[in-house]
């Protein structure tokens, strides 16, 4: 049996910035996972998650295509990882096989409850993993970023790709997005191959070291967000408000830009300092497109934080989810997580994961 983990995400900061190419975001790796498990079958396989124990999927082959029995399923990004690897293992000249593919994920609570780490980036990422492994495939962390980018993408059709750098390389992450629209042109004129190994223009991924003084604290809401939805949202106003739109972008790029400068030069102030320019800058957009990105819960959660000493703001699109404190390990931290206890909110004990070559 083959296995393979990658682990779930939350944004620091960035976020809606972070989808145009040149606008950097920071982004978190955290320690709970999705795992892929891969045992080999002779005549069918199955395609199977403790999540959607209802609806196991079946396939065959037809050639070197894979054959369903169901159209309807939950499982789009699996199915778009397996077609994309095996497409590159066919470059390789590697033979295909039957195999039963299991999916387990801790990203999401025991009861369901749904906390916005990344699920469908981690699971194109372990589902990738555990194909190479399978098929025997060396893989480096760039190209596993692109492979599973491209299976991503051919699923949702846009969007930052900054989860699938946090899957893939761990840890703390700075973060510009490729230009889609150079990918889309490159995927009609170069092999899969050369796709893989060429640099794409505008990608940056760099890892960052935090000061050893910084805690980050993660609040859930308790009220799930569809990200599709806000992010649909903010392209409106990205159309019918240009100037006001770039101004946003700029802002959040010099933020970003000053916010790395801190992680390089170990200025927790600076970090923090940071985090309330970004989270203004966020409700400022909020504002203007008519999006809600920062609940009332998660303005609650944010200023309990900012009262202790912490930075504070949503993660990801808002509107629900988590928010993320930065704040010194040596303040006490004892009042703010029982003020969030008493409003609701459920402080998750995460930590930060950092991938091992």
């Amino acid at each position: 049996m083959i296995s393979a983990q990658a682990p779930g995400k939350l944004y620091i900061a960035g976020e809606y910035a972070v989808v145009e190419p040149g606008y950097p975001a920071i982004i978190v790796a955290l320690n709970q996972f999705v795992t892929v498990t891969i045992t080999p079958s002779q005549d069918y396989g199955r395609i199977a998650s403790k999540q959607y124990q209802e609806n196991s999927l079946y396939w065959q082959r037809q050639g070197t295509e894979l054959v369903f029995d169901n159209r309807d399923n939950p499982f789009h990004y699996i199915l778009s990882a397996i077609r994309l690897t095996e497409q590159y293992a066919q470059v390789l000249g590697k033979p295909l096989a039957m195999y039963h593919l299991n999916v387990n994920s801790d990203l999401d609570s025991a009861d369901g409850k749904k906390y916005g780490l990344g699920s469908s980036a981690a699971v194109t990422v372990a589902t990738i993993k555990a194909l190479c492994q399978f098929y025997d495939i060396p893989m480096t962390k760039d190209r596993l970023f692109k492979l599973a980018a491209i299976a991503h993408l051919d699923v949702q059709g846009n969007g930052s790709l900054g989860d699938i750098a946090a899957s893939v390389y761990g840890g703390w992450i700075a973060y510009q997005a490729f230009d889609h629209d150079w990918l889309a042109s490159a995927r009609r004129e170069l092999s899969l191959n050369d796709l893989l190994t060429t640099t794409w223009p505008g990608l940056q991924i760099e890892l960052l070291t935090p000061p050893e003084s910084l805690e980050l604290m993660i609040g859930w809401t308790g009220t799930p967000a569809s990200t599709s939805h806000l992010v649909d949202k903010v392209a409106i106003f990205k159309a019918t408000q240009r100037q006001e739109y770039h101004a946003f972008l700029d802002e959040s790029r010099d933020c970003l830009h000053r916010m790395i400068d801190g992680f390089h030069n170990q200025d927790l102030a600076a970090i923090q300092h940071e985090i309330a320019v970004n989270r203004d800058l966020l409700n400022r957009l909020a504002r203007l497109s008519h999006v809600t990105i920062e609940t009332t819960l998660l303005k609650t959660m944010c200023d309990i934080a900012v009262q202790v000493g912490g930075a504070a703001k949503s993660s990801g699109a808002g509107g629900g989810d988590c928010g993320i404190v930065i704040i010194d390990a040596a303040n006490n931290l004892a009042h703010l997580l029982k003020e969030w206890q008493v409003r609701g909110i459920e402080p998750l004990k995460l930590n930060v994961h950092h991938v091992i070559e």
